[in-house]
């Protein structure tokens, strides 16, 4: 048989069962097919016994939670926001949506997160240059593993930042064993079709303080004043979840404690069969006190031990019909954001450079990570 012929493996797909057809069904036959019912109420519901915030809105996706986020917190034309450049462009878009700059900040080794010393660099940086003070700080959980928290949130409160936690990728994941998405005046988390729980497209914005979560309900339903005709005295959105998609979400809520226990099983899976190659080293271990849900496994190829490129593998896993992809380019790279200021950079460009993602699907079984271990054996061979 050839390398081909077998069933492709993806890299994080969707993992759905029966549990999500019961809410979906009940759903169409009392026909709550709207933005609004009572799977989006329990939905929101399930995400709070969860996390432990007070309240959540459910959203149509992780961009739009973060930029209700950023408009609650009061950014606006003119303003900076201090930003992790290791991420994906959904994180940064909606700052430019809001008529702000991103200000981008590099990564540090241990976790891959936003760097405390380059944070407080350009902090100080800004206000030297005679800038205001930036107006908060989007920090992410890269590929679900906690940053730096308490040296972030120390600087953030120094001098006065409110913290937009982009948990999209973390659910599950918790440090000082609180969930995150919790630590900043709002998180919010991706129910996109590649993340560890999914509602197809959807997403959700938490936090404790009631004012915030009222104003966010309001603002993502087109901002309609009470009144018994249509009338708007703010602009609005069309950002709720639909109450059919929301049930998918609610299945899936049922299952995330072992969604999180089979990716940390693959990512350890990887670590222990892959242990012998000196020319891969693997994502950072977890911070004392927190737990990753290890929503992909990350590898880095060592150019001391090999001249092979992270190009070169995925290439090659493509060749044995198996999806690899690049860790996410820094957005200080990208073109769309050549004239913003970043500060540091080095760090994340090395992990670029030199990293890849690994198939991580939560469904994934022994024979399907024995293809995947096999091939990047072989990709490494290539020298």
């Amino acid at each position: 048989m050839r390398s081909q012929d077998h069933d492709r493996i993806f890299l994080s797909p969707p993992h759905l069962g029966r549990h999500e057809l019961n809410y979906v069904h009940k759903a169409i036959e009392d026909n709550w097919v709207a933005p609004t019912g009572p799977n989006i109420t329990g939905f929101e519901a399930d995400i709070c016994q969860h996390t432990g915030a007070s309240h959540c809105v459910a959203l149509n996706s992780g961009t739009a939670a973060i930029h209700l986020g950023l408009i609650l917190l009061g950014v606006g034309t003119g303003d900076e926001v201090l930003c992790s450049s290791f991420t994906f462009v959904a994180t940064a878009n909606p700052i430019v949506y809001s008529g702000a700059t991103p200000i981008f900040i590099d990564s540090e080794p241990q976790t891959w997160n936003m760097c405390p010393v380059h944070l407080r660099e350009a902090i100080e940086d800004r206000l030297r240059l005679g800038k205001k003070p930036p107006k908060a700080l989007l920090l992410v959980h890269l590929y679900g593993m906690p940053a730096q928290l308490r040296e972030i949130l120390a600087i953030a409160d120094e001098f006065n930042i409110p913290v937009l936690e982009d948990a999209a990728e973390a659910l599950g994941s918790c440090y000082d064993k609180r969930p995150l998405g919790t630590f900043g005046a709002v998180g919010v988390f991706s129910f996109n079709g590649n993340k560890i729980l999914t509602t197809s497209g959807g997403g959700a914005l938490v936090t404790n303080n009631a004012d915030l979560a009222q104003q966010a309900r309001f603002l993502a339903t087109q901002a309609k004043d009470p009144a018994p005709h249509y009338q708007h005295s703010a602009t609005g959105y069309n950002y709720r979840l639909s109450n059919i998609l929301a049930g998918i979400g609610r299945g899936q809520m049922e299952l995330l404690d072992d969604r999180v226990k089979k990716r940390r099983e693959i990512y350890a899976w990887y670590q222990r069969h892959l242990a012998d190659l000196p020319a891969l080293q693997f994502a950072p271990q977890e911070p004392a006190g927190s737990r990753s849900n290890r929503w992909l496994t990350t590898v880095l190829l060592n150019p001391t031990h090999t001249s092979v490129t992270p190009e070169q593998v995925r290439l090659h896993l493509e060749t044995r019909n198996i999806e690899a992809r690049p860790l996410w380019k820094p957005l200080h790279l990208q073109p769309l954001f050549q004239n913003a200021p970043q500060y540091g950079g080095s760090v994340c460009e090395d992990l670029f450079d030199r990293g890849l993602c690994l198939p991580s699907g939560s469904a994934m079984t022994d024979e399907d990570l024995r293809r995947v271990a096999g091939a990047v054996r072989e990709a490494v061979g290539i020298d």
